[in-house]
């Protein structure tokens, strides 16, 4: 038996793609007095003179960097209240809704928002976007008996966020779920066909890949504000050279933007084809009543 695949899924990013800025920078660094130059030189280095993953080697600098009793993952919440985004968020996550038709609604058509980030989950869990996603994934740490952070519990590279891709499409949000368990593909909640991805460059090229190859979506979004231009540098050679994505629009995720635009009619397509091929399957099963005779 097959399930309802009637839910849209749209995917972002966090970093330079919801907001301008990286969040350690913007509330963390800041609050227990690390200076970003000095913080990410050191990152590198650890990448390129000792071989770390780069997601690793931030979270072992920032150990490093955090006083002596550093914050506990409450700690990180609270700082997150104070993450700044693009444009049009949050209010954006609510307007999308009006997308969708009475005849979408009468379905069970809907809109669910993820973020999957290589950040700091706990950062995103204490800002305003946390009551308009279905979850968030990011990294995590393991807290010692005072509850201050230790050690990182959980992280996501680049290429290890294709996995959630995944989740999401199974409907397995539980962590303890094995994602790798086989799933005939009409007992997946949410298709790749019902999803969108939005990223900003090539961190993003492996969740890019997945969405291309199994029928999904994609939008690089870059700065406008950007003088020197290489945020949309980046975007423009994964679409014009790399051939990872269709389209590219500025982060302005206001009514009437470019963003929107592109956005709210993959949505309205997505859920036209989910109304349309319901409809088709309730006249398949139609059985004519025998005629009078």
């Amino acid at each position: 038996m097959s399930v309802p695949q009637n839910t849209i899924a749209v995917v972002y990013d966090y970093d330079q793609t919801l907001s301008p800025t990286y969040m350690q920078d913007e509330v963390l660094f800041p609050a227990y007095g690390i200076d970003p130059a000095h913080f990410w030189k050191k990152s590198q280095q650890l990448v390129r003179e000792d071989g770390w993953e780069s997601e690793l080697a931030y979270l072992k600098t920032l150990l490093d960097s955090l006083p002596m009793d550093p914050p506990t993952n409450e700690d990180l919440v609270r700082l997150g209240a104070n993450l700044k985004f693009y444009p049009g968020l949050p209010e954006m996550f609510t307007e999308l809704n009006g997308l969708l038709s009475d005849a979408h609604h009468a379905i069970g058509i809907r809109i669910e928002h993820y973020i999957l980030s290589s950040g700091m989950k706990a950062l995103i869990d204490g800002s305003a976007l946390k009551p308009f996603v279905k979850e968030i994934f990011g990294c995590e740490f393991a807290t010692d008996s005072k509850g201050r952070i230790t050690f990182p519990k959980r992280v996501i590279s680049h290429t290890q966020k294709t996995q959630y891709l995944f989740r999401i499409n199974k409907g397995l949000l539980d962590l303890s779920q094995d994602v790798n368990d086989h799933m005939p593909a009409d007992l997946r909640p949410v298709p790749f066909t019902n999803m969108i991805y939005v990223g900003d460059g090539p961190t993003d090229v492996p969740c890019f890949t997945v969405m291309k190859q199994f029928g999904g979506q994609s939008i690089a979004v870059y700065n406008p504000n950007d003088p020197t231009l290489s945020s949309f540098r980046k975007c423009y050679q994964l679409s014009a050279h790399a051939n990872r994505i269709k389209h590219i629009a500025p982060s302005d995720y206001r009514g009437g933007s470019h963003l929107r635009l592109i956005l709210d009619e993959m949505i309205r397509e997505i859920a036209e084809r989910i109304l349309r091929t319901r409809r088709e399957e309730i006249e398949d099963s139609r059985v004519a009543a025998p005629g009078h005779t």
